[in-house]
């Protein structure tokens, strides 16, 4: 007779199997829900064509009534069969947070960017690393979340030290989310509202996400320039001529500039995927003269030979913005929001905006789209009759 664990009193009814073996319902194809009458513990077994079956202990939804708990184990179970279908679930080597940290990092483009930066600085020696996926709770990663919006951010470093302020709560929604993305290649989400619920400790602070307000105009940005060593300032300029995050600029090499198309091939990023970008002529002209003479491999921007660090463009945007009396918080990111300002300002629609920049059209319309107010009055005022 077939297993029915719909109901509470089909469930009751229950004697346990040796072993504390569970009940087995079939949910499709290669997938089952089970349940240990004994302790009231839930289990998915799953298998991927032509695989071994794979199980992940649930737990007991003790926190819900008895008639919603089936309907919790099986979107659980379903969460985890389509895990194990697309190769998602982890192998048997992988036991810590730390582990799952560095799987993840093989899987994604941004390798040696901002998710490595993260692990590095707020998880492989955190506690948090050492700790046993299968024992991984909802607290563990509150403790966790604690001690990173408890720590500094750096500002900038310089001869006489490292300058830190208090982290900002859009910070640590940005820090959280290359760690919520590796346990959910490897975890099943947990029960809504129990300690199971890992993914509740790691969901973003709403509304704290303001968009970026120092605006430098062209003039200013000259000025910029002008008070750059000679050293910085062909990086700055690019930044200035194409709104690039600094990683994605700082990382291009000479083999990813076409100079007879005048294109740019822009691969690491947080994009995650390669874009291509046609240069205006006097742009790629610039860009040629600084792959000139260098081999494919080279850094198109580089210092004493090597690529640009993340502290290394903030000392020099700093070290110029001071000369030219520009505002302390003049940074790179404050030259990749005034080039995608002009482009909006210019008319560029929004969706070329986002592609060119290599974001979201969502984003650049949840920060610029207000820019865009006087071009739809204008529109709207030509339809007059």
């Amino acid at each position: 007779m077939a297993i029915d664990l719909t109901k509470v009193s089909a469930r009751e009814k229950l004697e346990p199997k040796a072993g504390n073996a569970p009940h087995f319902q079939r949910l499709r194809p290669g997938l089952f829900l089970g349940f240990r009458p004994g302790s009231g513990t839930w289990i998915a077994r799953a298998r991927a064509d032509g695989g071994d079956y794979q199980t992940k202990a649930l737990g007991d939804y003790g926190a819900l009534a008895g008639k919603e708990q089936f309907g919790a184990a099986k979107k659980d179970a379903e969460a985890f069969g389509e895990l194990v279908e697309t190769g998602g679930v982890r192998a048997d080597d992988l036991e810590t947070v730390a582990d799952a940290c560095r799987a993840y990092l093989k899987t994604v483009a941004d390798a040696n960017g901002i998710a490595a930066g993260v692990f590095r600085r707020h998880v492989l020696d955190d506690p948090l690393g050492r700790m046993k996926l299968d024992k991984l709770r909802r607290n563990h990663l509150r403790q966790w979340r604690a001690r990173l919006e408890n720590a500094p951010a750096a500002v900038t470093r310089d001869k006489a030290g490292t300058v830190t302020k208090k982290r900002a709560a859009s910070t640590v929604n940005r820090d959280i989310v290359p760690l919520r993305a590796a346990l959910r290649r490897v975890l099943v989400p947990g029960a809504p509202n129990t300690e199971a619920a890992w993914q509740e400790a790691l969901l973003p602070s709403k509304k704290v996400d303001g968009r970026r307000t120092l605006y430098l105009d062209r003039t200013e940005r000259k000025r910029l320039l002008d008070c750059a060593s000679d050293e910085a300032a062909p990086f700055l300029r690019a930044l200035c001529l194409l709104p690039l995050r600094p990683g994605a600029l700082a990382a291009l090499t000479v083999k990813q500039f076409d100079k007879r198309t005048r294109t740019l091939t822009v691969g690491t990023d947080k994009a995650g995927h390669d874009r291509r970008i046609t240069l205006p002529a006097a742009t790629a002209e610039f860009v040629a003269a600084q792959a000139k003479g260098k081999l494919p491999a080279a850094h198109l921007f580089s210092q004493s030979g090597k690529a640009w660090e993340r502290h290394e463009w903030a000392d020099a945007i700093k070290s110029a913005a001071g000369a030219a009396e520009l505002p302390d918080a003049c940074c790179a990111y404050t030259l990749r929001h005034s080039t995608i300002t002009d482009l909006v300002l210019a008319g560029l629609p929004l969706l070329s905006v986002a592609q060119i920049s290599g974001t979201s059209a969502q984003m650049v319309e949840k920060h610029y789209g207000h820019l865009v107010g006087g071009a739809a009055e204008q529109a709207l005022a030509g339809l007059a009759i």
